[in-house]
């Protein structure tokens, strides 16, 4: 149990990392420096570990970071901001998957070393579910912060009524074992999407 978990770790702290870096570095390329300022515009995995999230990643294999600070005023265009700010986290992830997948065939072409192997295909799966959690529409997740980007504006009110429930809405889902339902089709649909690269 203590070698497992060992060879999660890894795998945990680089989705937690590029997937928070991702939200950072886009922001900083649109003219927000808020994440910069605060020390989040960086791949150190412990700038960006929120416990209970780091917890729930350990039990169930996604969990979530603490959120990178935003100041959506300073982008030029504030929904496309917001949209692609929000997206870059799981693009992120779902870049370091493709990488992650070509280490493998190095590693198992030129040292073929089973504890690496191992590590290493736990990093993978960790991308893909992470991308595939932060994308579900629930606040304070990614997937209602693009949702929020493109509903119209006379919809927004709603939203701000569902975002107050959406922690609480969350937890149930994790605590009932119900989450799966809801990822397995985008985790479905991004494994398809990384198997066209490899």
């Amino acid at each position: 149990m203590i070698i497992n978990i060992l060879e999660q770790i890894p795998g945990i702290l680089i989705a937690i990392s590029v997937h928070e870096f991702g939200h950072a570095l886009t922001a900083y390329m649109l003219g927000d420096d808020t994440a910069k300022r605060y020390g989040r515009l960086t791949l150190d995995p412990f700038k960006h570990i929120d416990a209970l999230g780091m917890l729930v990643m350990f039990i169930a294999r996604f969990g979530w970071a603490k959120p990178v600070p935003i100041d959506d005023r300073n982008f030029k265009n504030r929904r496309l901001g917001i949209f692609l700010v929000s997206i870059a986290g799981p693009i992120f992830n779902i870049i370091t998957s493709i990488l992650i997948i070509y280490i493998i065939k190095i590693q198992y072409t030129v040292l073929n070393m089973y504890a690496l192997n191992r590590i290493l295909s736990y990093a993978f799966r960790f991308n893909i579910m992470f991308a595939s959690f932060n994308l579900l529409p629930i606040p304070p997740l990614d997937g209602s912060k693009i949702l929020l980007s493109i509903i119209p504006s006379n919809f927004k009110r709603y939203y701000f009524k569902y975002e107050e429930m959406g922690s609480i809405i969350l937890l149930l889902l994790v605590f009932t074992n119900k989450i799966g339902l809801l990822i397995t089709p985008i985790y479905t649909v991004i494994s398809g999407i990384v198997a066209l690269f490899i």
